[in-house]
């Protein structure tokens, strides 16, 4: 036998796959592929020649951690894997599990070794362990006692510890592109056994296009949907059901956008938007910003950003920038969601479109490096204040010159400590309101 035909049905590990047993299960649990050639999608790490074919084809399993967005397949991976292996399975849930439950697991695991067996523990959403509670896989992991494959839709890097990481590869899945979703959608809807080809189920082709779209690249999205769409669909003359677009619309209810606002995508959506404006990108900026408002994110998050980023890259090129961006915040509190995205939306065309500039963003940075390079240097003595007698006759403040009694309220006049007095940080571009900076500036130094 071919053993990527090798299901879950041949294994005493996993729930048996008979109709009986499989028949009140919903429908994206009775259509989860049983073998590699049922898997669908994730091409990059499933294909020929790719990294789970190899570990397949040899039967040679490491610890690894499947990182990707719902329902595209991490739990049917760790099960093919576990039956192609002929590693005893065993899976539990970061939510519903601790350390005493996988001090257990790692106790049969150690008893299966010893009469040669390998235990492959799926742990499901890995990620809401601490890094305490990760620790309690380490030794066990390192010395063979049991392969773990811990699955995340969180970035591996800010969720797990790094001793884990190490001894784990990192598999990134993919949301499911829409011709597989619209294959797995299919592959239901003619499935006698699992599917709804028994019960005799249609889908006009518009409610697959539709389903496909609201899923997101979820596959157990889309069989959710298409389940619900068949049961409030009543059946005509012939007992047929003719799912339609709108009873898939009427299933759904509403589209649920992914983000996550404690988590990876939550950053990911607010770079994009930040990036789009510094690219000058109106239409990205709109499209990022309504990604984060209609997920639900906190509007003041968000213009709390888009003030930071008038003045770190517009700055002076157009002062009036970071006037509009505050004054954002205060239309928001002022009148409050859901009539808040109108002010919002008019700030991030108007950063988008504004001239662009992080002078006054760098110059900072360089005089900060300064400032901490080189210490407390001594301000000099004609810039110090002078409110006493005593003070005066020591020099302070003595040879200031006051600008407003010379031409133009310009003065030759070194204000930087002496150690530094040949430094420049400030250096104003030639967009927008920084070209007239920029000429003030040169004209200073002509009189000067």
């Amino acid at each position: 036998m071919d053993l990527f035909e090798l299901g879950p049905d041949k294994s005493t590990h996993t729930p048996e796959q008979n109709p009986a047993a499989v028949a009140p299960a919903p429908l994206a649990e009775r259509m989860r592929p049983r073998t590699l050639t049922e898997f669908l999608g994730q091409e990059h790490i499933v294909g020929k020649d790719r990294f789970l074919r190899g570990v397949l084809k040899n039967k040679e399993l490491c610890s690894m951690i499947l990182w990707g967005p719902p329902g595209t397949g991490k739990t049917t991976l760790s099960r093919i894997l576990a039956v192609c292996s002929g590693a005893r399975y065993v899976e539990l849930s970061a939510v519903s599990s601790g350390v005493k439950e996988i001090r257990a697991v790692i106790k049969d695991a150690r008893d299966h070794k010893a009469r040669g067996q390998k235990t492959l523990l799926f742990m499901d959403e890995i990620h809401r362990f601490n890094k305490a509670q990760q620790d309690a896989f380490l030794h066990s992991v390192e010395d063979g006692t049991l392969t773990l494959i811990g699955a995340t839709t969180e970035n591996p890097s800010f969720e797990l510890n790094g001793p884990l990481l190490s001894r784990c590869r990192v598999i990134v899945l993919k949301a499911l592109e829409e011709e597989v979703l619209s294959e797995i959608i299919s592959r239901a809807i003619t499935d006698e056994t699992r599917g709804l080809g028994e019960i005799k189920a249609e889908v006009e082709p518009a409610a697959v296009d539709f389903i496909v779209d609201q899923a997101q690249g979820d596959a157990r999205a889309a069989l959710n949907c298409l389940e619900l769409s068949y049961m409030i669909t009543a059946a005509d003359k012939t007992g047929v059901k003719h799912i339609t677009t709108e009873a898939a619309r009427e299933a759904l209810q509403k589209k649920v956008l992914r983000y996550d606002k404690g988590a990876e995508e939550h950053y990911n959506v607010i770079s994009a938007f930040i990036k789009s404006m510094r690219a000058s990108d109106a239409d990205a900026a709109l499209y990022w910003l309504a990604r984060m408002i209609e997920a639900g994110e906190d509007p003041l998050f968000i213009v709390r950003r888009m003030i930071i980023f008038a003045s770190e890259d517009i700055g002076n090129a157009d002062p009036q920038a970071l006037s509009t961006a505050v004054a954002v915040k205060a239309a928001l509190e002022f009148i409050g969601m859901p009539e808040g995205w109108i002010p919002m939306a008019q700030a991030a065309t108007y950063l988008a479109t504004a001239p662009k500039s992080n002078a006054s963003y760098s110059a900072y940075k360089k005089a900060a490096s300064d400032a901490r390079e080189h210490g407390s240097l001594s301000v000099p003595m004609h810039l110090r204040n002078a409110p006493t007698s005593l003070m005066k006759k020591l020099g302070y403040s003595g040879g200031y010159k006051y600008p407003h009694n010379y031409e133009g309220a310009v003065v030759d006049q070194e204000c930087l400590p002496e150690e530094l007095s040949e430094r420049s940080y400030y250096e104003p571009s030639e967009r927008g309101y920084e070209k007239t900076i920029l000429a003030m500036i040169k004209a200073k130094k002509e009189r000067a």
